[in-house]
Parts: structure tokens; C-alpha cells; sequence
């Protein structure tokens, strides 16, 4: 019965996200994904016994715009090599280069024109590799702005992982990045997208931050014109269970200059596991 269920819901989720919405030809699928960082130390679900399945993962469902978490510079390199349609902007949290781990944003080459780009870290000196507050380890934020080239929509996409432990440093975190979107977009008119593994559930202070009176974000789940589809957890843990481990935290937040169509949470899985302990969060949206 356990199988029957998990083949039905993917095979509705496939279904949903398989067939982009014909009447809109610049819809752009948006993709969040902590692909979970490269070590000997997760056994049977080491990084080289699911880089494959990541890879596909990614390429299946057509994505556009892919904003990682947990990514090594090794495993950027192999999912270039296996993307080849992508090109990829990030800076390693630990020193502004190639040390520690990447929340690197992957755009469609043919798709979008990189105008801008930037990383700042989620602390009180934002300009160079540091951490503030209770905040366990440097977190970043990575931002790029594209044009697309169907249409010549400019917009700003910014991807991000807040800190684990440190709940002053998630708060201040979510105030950080909502000025620097304002301060990098100038107005409202311009389209924006934010994604990330937040490390919060809906209910938090954070969460709350980013989307509640003041902010110009809202969570994309909740405003997709079809209804949400698949999983409403988003930590799951490498093994497949009818009850995922975690909670929902990993998100796609839109400004109003972005409609979004479609929303699901991805459980695709292979002999019992995900590729990831993270489930993708896919958006189907359209910039205005």
C-alpha cells in the first residue's frame, strides 16, 4: 500500500509539472534544492551514490532558475559538466571564493542574460565573510540580475540558507536581505524572486518577517493559481516514510511583480531514497 501511495504521488506530480502552461509561453520554472553537502559520512547516501540522481532530477523537470544550498565547488563542477545548457554564479561562504559551501543560483543560458551579480553575507559586515549574532556558521546570500531573453524582462533573483542554530541571527537575516532587495531593486516595479533553505516553518518570526505588513514578498505556495501539489513538507531525510522527518523550510517568495501559476514540493525517489534530505520546491511563475 506504502508503495501504491508513493507511485501515485509522484506520478501526480509529473503530471503537473511535466507540461508547462501552453497558453504562456515566458513562464519560468523556479527551482529551490539543498542538494546536501558532499560527505564520506552519509554512508550509502554519499554524494557520488546520488549525484546522478540529482543531476536528472533537475534536467527531468526542465528548470529554468535553480537557486542550491549545501553545494561544494566539487559538486558544482560535476552538475555543470551534466548541465551543459546552464551557466552558474556563487561564491564559497568561507572566503568569498572557493572554501565552504555555496548557495549558487544556475540560470538557462538560452534563456537569460546575466546583467549583475553579487553575494553579501547574513551578518553585520555583509561585505565580506563573516557571521553576527548567534549565528553558528557564515551565511550568505547570492543574487544575480537577468534579462530574459524572450520578452526582455529584467529582474533579480537572490537564493540563500540561514543559519540552524542562531534564531536572532534567522530574524535579523530576514530583515537584512528585505533591505537589500529594496536597496538593489530601488522600486517596486521590478520583478523579484527569493528562494532558500530557511531553516524556519511558516509559523516563525522570520517567516513571518519576510512576508507579513511591510515586506513586498509573499510565499508562492500560497498564491499559485493552481492549487499546491505534493508534499507540504520539505525536510525529509535521505529514506522514503509515509511521515517525512522534518517541517516545511525550504521556500520560493515572489514580489507582486511575479504571478505565480503553479507550486509543488518533489518527491521523487530511487530503490527507497531521495536524492537529497531536502525535497525540491518548484514554482512555475511569470514575471509582469
Amino acid at each position: 500500500m506504502q508503495k501504491l501511495f508513493l507511485f501515485l504521488a509522484i506520478a501526480g506530480i509529473m503530471s503537473s509539472f511535466n507540461t508547462r502552461s501552453s497558453d504562456i509561453k515566458e513562464a519560468v520554472r523556479v527551482m529551490s534544492y539543498n542538494i546536501r553537502y558532499a560527505t564520506d559520512s552519509d554512508g550509502k547516501n554519499a554524494w557520488k551514490f546520488r549525484k546522478e540522481q540529482v543531476a536528472n532530477e533537475i534536467l527531468f523537470y526542465d528548470v529554468d532558475l535553480l537557486g542550491m544550498q549545501e553545494a561544494l565547488y566539487e559538486q558544482l563542477t560535476y552538475l555543470k559538466d551534466q548541465m551543459p545548457a546552464y551557466d552558474w554564479y556563487g561564491e564559497g561562504r568561507d572566503d568569498g571564493k572557493k572554501a565552504g559551501e555555496f548557495s549558487p543560483i544556475f540560470y538557462r543560458k538560452d534563456k537569460f542574460k546575466l546583467l549583475d551579480k553579487g553575494t553579501f553575507w547574513l551578518s553585520k559586515t555583509p561585505d565580506k565573510p563573516s557571521k553576527s549574532w548567534d549565528a553558528a556558521l557564515p551565511r550568505i546570500v547570492t543574487w544575480v540580475k537577468l534579462k530574459a531573453i524572450a520578452g526582455g524582462k529584467e529582474f533579480y533573483y537572490f537564493n540563500t540558507h540561514f543559519d540552524h542554530i542562531g534564531k536572532t541571527a534567522r530574524q535579523e537575516s530576514a530583515r537584512l536581505i528585505l533591505t537589500k532587495i529594496d536597496s538593489l531593486t530601488k522600486n517596486g516595479d521590478t520583478p523579484v524572486i527569493l528562494t532558500g533553505d530557511f531553516n524556519v516553518p511558516p509559523d516563525s518570526k522570520p517567516y513571518q518577517v519576510l512576508t507579513g505588513k511591510g515586506s513586498m514578498l509573499q510565499d508562492a505556495m500560497k498564491i499559485s493559481q493552481l492549487p499546491h501539489f505534493g508534499a507540504l513538507k520539505s525536510f525529509s531525510g535521505f529514506e522514503v516514510s509515509p511521515e517525512l522527518a522534518g517541517d516545511r523550510i525550504d521556500y520560493v517568495f515572489v514580489n507582486k511583480k511575479v504571478k505565480v501559476l503553479k507550486h509543488g514540493i518533489l518527491t521523487d525517489a530511487r530503490n527507497g531514497a531521495y536524492a537529497s534530505d531536502h525535497l525540491p520546491v518548484l514554482a512555475e511563475v511569470l514575471l509582469q
